[in-house]
């Protein structure tokens, strides 16, 4: 089990980027929350295997979308808690 923490950057608020990145969450079976952040770029935090991180943080940038643009991606490495049970949007 690991962690990533990823802030995202560029078109994401307001646009239907958590519930989609929730969405991925249930697909790749990774644990942990999204928010937005007051300046403007959305958090995520998530836990699982490897395999599910890797799946997970590849459909973060939402590729294809018409809408949401992920400028940036910044995805930081760190040690599993296991605190989390599912996956849910923060406010």
């Amino acid at each position: 089990m690991e962690r990533i923490t990823a802030v995202a950057y560029g078109r994401v608020q307001g646009v239907g980027y958590r519930y989609y990145v929730s969405d991925c969450a249930c697909e790749t079976g990774v644990s942990g929350y999204v928010k937005n952040l007051p300046d403007g770029p959305v958090m995520v935090v998530a836990e699982g295997s490897r395999e599910a991180l890797e799946a997970f943080t590849g459909l973060l940038r939402a590729p294809g979308d018409e809408v949401i643009r992920v400028r940036e991606l910044v995805v930081k490495p760190g040690d599993a808690t296991g605190q989390f049970r599912g996956f849910g949007v923060r406010w």
